[in-house]
C-alpha cells in the first residue's frame, strides 16, 4: 500500500488496548452505533489488531477489534457479560487539528502512544484513503482481507474522502462522489447479508441495488467476518424518509413515487427469488412464526404498560395466522430486506428508485437476519414507514398515508404479479409484529416518538371487516 507501513501485532504494542481502556469507557456509549446504552461498560477484550500506520510516525493507526464487556441486572443481582464486538480505527496524532475536534477519543498517558491523541480516525483524510487504496490493491494486512469484484477495474486512486455525519447503526465514507464504504461497526462472524445479497442480486443483473465494488473481511478463529463494504455513490440521490417529509412539509401526495417504490420492491423480490433458495412455510413453521410473535408481544407488554390494554386485542392478528395455518395455508418464503423502510431507498435525480442496507435488524442474532421470510415482512416495514412520516411532519395532511399504503402496494402488485393486499391476514400480522417493535424500541430510546407506534397499535388492535 502507498505510503504505509503495514504490520500486524497480536495484541497493540506496549498496551495501546490498555491506555485505550478508560477513554473507551466515555467514548464508545455516546456513540451512535453503540447498541449497550443503559448499562455500564466494565472493560474490554482485544479480538484482533493491526497496526496500519506507525503508532511513533507523526499520524499513528490502528484497526482495532475489540468487545465490550457490560453490566446487567439479572434477577439474582448485578452480573457481567461479554458484550458486542466493535470495530474501531483509531489514529493517533501529536494533537488534533479543529477539523478533527468531534472525532476526539481522548489523551493517551501511557502505552506505544503516550503523550498523543486518541481520535475515531474516519474523520480523517488519510486513514480513510489507506482503507480505499487496500481495497484498491486487493491487500492483506494480517487478519484483514481487502477485495475488489472481479470485474470491476474502476476504483481509481486519489479520490477524495469524507465522512458522512448523518446519524447511523454504522459510519459511512465517500469517495469522490463515486463510491461509497459503509463500515459496520457492531460484528459478528459469518455471512453478512449486507454483502451476501447485493451480490447475489448483482449476478441477477437486478439495477435497484447497487453492486458491490470491493469488500473489507477478517478472517479469525477460522470464520470470516465482514467489516465493510464498497458500492457506487448515487450522486445527487435523496433517501425516501427525507423526500417524503419534503412533499408532506409542502402538503403534497407522495402517491406517484410510493407507487414507483413498490414497483422497485417487487424487482428486488422477484430477483432474491430466483437467485437464492426459497422454502414453504407450512403449518408447523407458521405456527412457530406466529408463537415467536405473540412472545414478542408479550415481552413488549410487561416492559411498556402502555401497551397492555391492547394486548389481548392484538394477540388476535397471531392467532388467525396459526389458525390460517391450521387449516391448510401455505405461503412462500425467501430472502428479504429485512428492515425496509423510507430512510432505506434512494431516489435518484432521474426518478429511479434504489434499495440499500440489507444488513437487516441489527439488533437480531445473524441466523435469524439470513432466514427466509415472506416478502410481505418488508412491505409492512414500508407501511410503517409511511405512517411514521405522517406523524412526523410538523403539517398533517389526511389520509397521507393511507394513500401511501394503497399506492405502494398497487405498484408491488404490478410489478410482482401479487397484491400484498389479498393476503390481508399475514400482512396484518407482520405489521403487527412491527408496530410491536417498534413501541419497545421508542420506549427504550425515544420516548417522545412513543406516540406513533402507539397510534399503530391502537388502529391495529380494532380488526377491519372481512
Amino acid at each position: 500500500m502507498s505510503e504505509a507501513v503495514i504490520r500486524t501485532v497480536t495484541s497493540p504494542p506496549g498496551g495501546l488496548l490498555a491506555s485505550l481502556d478508560p477513554l473507551l469507557r466515555e467514548w464508545l456509549p455516546r456513540q451512535r452505533w453503540f447498541a449497550g446504552k443503559g448499562r455500564p461498560v466494565t472493560g474490554f477484550s482485544l479480538v484482533a489488531a493491526t497496526e496500519l500506520l506507525p503508532a511513533d510516525s507523526r499520524l499513528g493507526l490502528h484497526h482495532v477489534l475489540v468487545r465490550a464487556h457490560q453490566q446487567y441486572a439479572p434477577a439474582g443481582g448485578a452480573a457481567e457479560e461479554p458484550g458486542d464486538c466493535y470495530q474501531l480505527l483509531i489514529g493517533t496524532r501529536e494533537a488534533l487539528p479543529p477539523r478533527l475536534a468531534p472525532a476526539l477519543i481522548g489523551h493517551l498517558t501511557e502505552g506505544p502512544a503516550a503523550g498523543r491523541t486518541a481520535y475515531d480516525a474516519l474523520y480523517d483524510t488519510r486513514p480513510a484513503e489507506v482503507l480505499l487504496e487496500a481495497l484498491r490493491t486487493r491487500a492483506r494486512v494480517g487478519e484483514l482481507r481487502f477485495e475488489r469484484a472481479p470485474d470491476d477495474d474502476d476504483i481509481r486512486a486519489g479520490l477524495v474522502p469524507r465522512l458522512m455525519t448523518a446519524e447511523q447503526s454504522n459510519s459511512s465514507v465517500v469517495y469522490g462522489d463515486t463510491f461509497i464504504l459503509k463500515v459496520l461497526r457492531r460484528i459478528v462472524p459469518g455471512v453478512n447479508p449486507d454483502l451476501e445479497l447485493p451480490l447475489a442480486l448483482a449476478r441477477e443483473g437486478c439495477p435497484r441495488v447497487p453492486a458491490p465494488a470491493g469488500w473489507m473481511t477478517a478472517e479469525l478463529t477460522g470464520r470470516s467476518w465482514v467489516l465493510g463494504v464498497l458500492q457506487p455513490y448515487l450522486q445527487g440521490a435523496t433517501d425516501g424518509w427525507e423526500l417524503a417529509l419534503r412533499e408532506l412539509a409542502k402538503g403534497e401526495d407522495f402517491v406517484a413515487e410510493a407507487r414507483t417504490l413498490g414497483r422497485a420492491t417487487a424487482e428486488v423480490h422477484t430477483a432474491l427469488a430466483r437467485a437464492l433458495p426459497t422454502v414453504t412455510l407450512g403449518h408447523a413453521r407458521a405456527r412457530r412464526l406466529a408463537e415467536g410473535m405473540s412472545e414478542r408481544l408479550a415481552e413488549t407488554a410487561r416492559a411498556v404498560p402502555l401497551l397492555r390494554p391492547y394486548a389481548p386485542a392484538l394477540r388476535t392478528a397471531f392467532t388467525a395466522l396459526a389458525d390460517l395455518a391450521a387449516e391448510g395455508r401455505t405461503w412462500t418464503a425467501q430472502r428479504v430486506h429485512g428492515d425496509l423502510h423510507l430512510g432505506q431507498c434512494l431516489r435518484s435525480p432521474d426518478g429511479q428508485w434504489s434499495l440499500i442496507d440489507f444488513e437487516g435488524e441489527p439488533a437480531k442474532p445473524l441466523a435469524e437476519r439470513r432466514l427466509p421470510q415472506p416478502a410481505v415482512r418488508d412491505v409492512a416495514g414500508m407501511l410503517r414507514s409511511f405512517d411514521y412520516a405522517a406523524h412526523s411532519a410538523g403539517v398533517r395532511v389526511p389520509g397521507w398515508a393511507e394513500s401511501c399504503r394503497a399506492a405502494y402496494c398497487a405498484g408491488y402488485a404490478a410489478a410482482g404479479g401479487h397484491d400484498p393486499r389479498t393476503d390481508p391476514v399475514l400482512l396484518r400480522a407482520y405489521e403487527t409484529d412491527k408496530a410491536v417493535y417498534e413501541v419497545l424500541y421508542e420506549a427504550r430510546h425515544r420516548p417522545d416518538w412513543l406516540e406513533v407506534p402507539l397510534a399503530a397499535v391502537r388502529r391495529l388492535s380494532v380488526p377491519e371487516p372481512a
